[in-house]
């Protein structure tokens, strides 16, 4: 039975987008799946997961379309415009992980040694980064989807250790604006919670981040050495998914830890 399309929301993310408009040209040039792959050099089930977003492709799949399609570059102008960025603003192992973001109804996120990029300030995120403003401008734009409004933005889970609210990154003012921005970013969608120093937990193998996606899929990004990696073997996530409801056992509620974010601010960093 053919699968039926899914219903794609362009601006969710560029994988949506291109895959919308390989779909409403393919749709206009009047070929079915099966059709459209008889005549360039990719199975239908890759052309039906890159039409609905399901996937990346490289620049070769573009070009091969706009030949068959007759749509003058369109498709390969389009990917270059969504993709080419990402090669300067993110390391190869992290380049796949926004699309993650961007499909996530949840993300759940434990974060050692420095605030988690979704939630850092610019500044923050600058001295991180060494002042590569391509990576920082990418980090920053990450963060849309947190205030998007269609589709409605994932549901955040994050918990750091007390000790990264007092380990100095850049300036007191960066530091102070940062937690203040972490504590004031706390709603029914965004939980921060704080493991207080002293306290020992399960979190000391290193950050990671799960995504919750929809039918029930779930992937995850360890960072680890020499680099990180995408993880999306079941037992894998399901072993961090246990960890993440571990590590959150030693930490305090929400609204308690707002109230340490801001207490360190004040008292250690407020210039």
């Amino acid at each position: 039975m053919p699968q039926r399309p899914k219903r794609l929301t362009p601006s969710s993310g560029p994988l949506d987008l291109f895959g919308s408009e390989v779909r409403r040209y393919r749709q206009l040039a009047e070929l079915s799946l099966a059709q459209f792959a008889d005549k360039i050099p990719f199975a239908a089930s890759t052309i039906g997961e890159i039409e609905r977003g399901e996937t990346s492709c490289d620049r070769v799949f573009a070009e091969e379309c706009d030949r068959v399609l007759d749509t003058r570059d369109a498709l390969a102008h389009l990917h270059d415009g969504l993709f080419d960025g990402r090669s300067a603003a993110f390391p190869d192992h992290f380049a796949r992980w926004p699309d993650y973001e961007q499909k996530a109804e949840t993300l759940r996120s434990y974060e050692p040694l420095v605030i988690y990029g979704l939630l850092q300030t610019p500044s923050y995120a600058e001295v991180l980064l060494y002042g590569d403003q391509q990576a920082v401008q990418g980090r920053i734009d990450r963060q849309a989807i947190l205030n998007r409004d269609e589709p409605p933005p994932p549901r955040l889970l994050y918990i750091l250790p007390e000790r990264v609210l007092r380990s100095r990154v850049g300036t007191a003012q960066v530091m102070y604006e940062q937690l203040y921005r972490l504590a004031d970013a706390i709603s029914p969608r965004l939980s921060v919670q704080v493991i207080p120093d002293g306290a020992p937990h399960p979190g000391n193998t290193g950050a990671f981040v799960i995504a919750s996606l929809p039918g029930n899929l779930r992937t995850a990004y360890t960072a680890c050495e020499p680099r990180g990696r995408i993880l999306d073997g079941l037992s894998d996530v399901d072993q961090l998914h246990e960890r993440f409801a571990d590590i959150s056992t030693y930490a305090l509620p929400a609204e308690m830890s707002a109230a340490l974010i801001r207490e360190i601010a004040d008292d250690v960093w407020k210039p």
